[in-house]
């Protein structure tokens, strides 16, 4: 399978990683921003072709699918027109920035009949599914979800420190993810849900801090603390506290309440996450994390946007 790769960022250095591992997949051809930012990494991951058009690399012959690292902003324009060209896609959340740009990338992939997968890693995480697994067979009862993401970031860089050519929004970046994992992990479209934001940052125009209440039908709680000016350890903490235990998660890895590590199956949730892609391009099913699964998550990433602007 033949595959263009759209992005030179940190998370297009992490699918080229997992790619490798694949049987029969090449990455064939990377997009970039820049010709010398395309250079460098087709000659570091031994990709044959770059540009710094996407329907040029998608055009490549025998390209059948593509990886979207690319800016949010540009995500649904591109996944359109990729679908559009009969290719498979995995895009990057939050498919574009509203709930309008999601519907049309749904649309565009029921169109197509082409595999449409979205990137909510956490999904795949051994942890966060274990999680799931033991709420459906009704050996956990959730109460409350907690989920803490910390960065410190206070200039327009990626988690690397590199430059971004776009600004990182929490509530419709490190925000979707946490908001689909609440939906996905209960199997639950329908919280009520609200929000409320700090002072934007005066040079990158985005809250700095962001927080998140919902609660499901069901009855669990989900409370979201997200902040870019946190000195510490940095990324996203979760914490289920349920009927029987609570466990800590973080990144593939979960402790129980008394900090004992709960095991797993160990493999990494972009690992995971890739492998699915292809399985389900491969196999002519309907992925997990498919776009249209996502839509509950931008319905209410929307409404809590709304209640934030009040």
């Amino acid at each position: 399978m033949k595959i263009c790769l759209a992005g030179t960022g940190a998370m297009g250095v992490i699918h080229a990683k997992a790619l490798k591992k694949i049987a029969g997949v090449e990455v064939v051809s990377v997009n970039s921003r820049t010709a010398e930012s395309g250079q460098a990494f087709a000659k570091e991951w031994g990709i044959p072709h770059f540009s710094t058009s996407l329907e040029e690399s998608i055009d490549r012959p025998g390209v059948e699918a593509v990886i979207l690292t690319t800016p949010s902003a540009m995500h649904a324009d591109q996944t359109v027109m990729a679908l559009d060209k009969g290719k498979h896609v995995q895009v990057e959340i939050p498919m574009s920035l509203n709930l309008p740009d999601a519907r049309r990338i749904v649309e565009a992939a029921r169109r197509s009949r082409q595999t449409c997968m979205v990137t909510h890693t956490r999904r795949f995480s051994s942890p966060h599914r274990e999680i799931r697994r033991r709420i459906q067979e009704g050996t956990f009862h959730l109460h409350h979800m907690v989920v803490e993401t910390y960065f410190f970031r206070r200039e327009n860089t990626n988690m690397h420190g590199q430059p971004r050519s776009w600004v990182d929004n929490l509530l419709w970046h490190h925000g979707c993810h946490s908001v689909d994992l609440a939906q996905w992990i209960l199997d639950e479209p329908n919280f009520a849900a609200w929000g409320q934001k700090g002072p934007d940052h005066p040079v990158l125009g985005i809250p700095m801090d962001i927080s998140v209440a919902m609660k499901s039908k069901k009855g669990p709680l989900f409370t979201m603390a997200m902040s870019f000016n946190n000195k510490g350890p940095f990324g996203g903490f979760y914490r289920y506290i349920g009927e029987e235990e609570t466990y800590k998660v973080y990144r593939d890895s979960m402790t129980d309440g008394d900090g004992k590590e709960v095991p797993l199956d160990g493999t990494a949730a972009f690992d995971r996450q890739d492998v699915e892609f292809v399985g389900a391009i491969r196999e002519g099913r309907t992925p997990e994390s498919s776009a249209e699964s996502c839509l509950p998550t931008m319905a209410l990433l929307d409404q809590i946007d709304t209640a934030m602007q009040r």
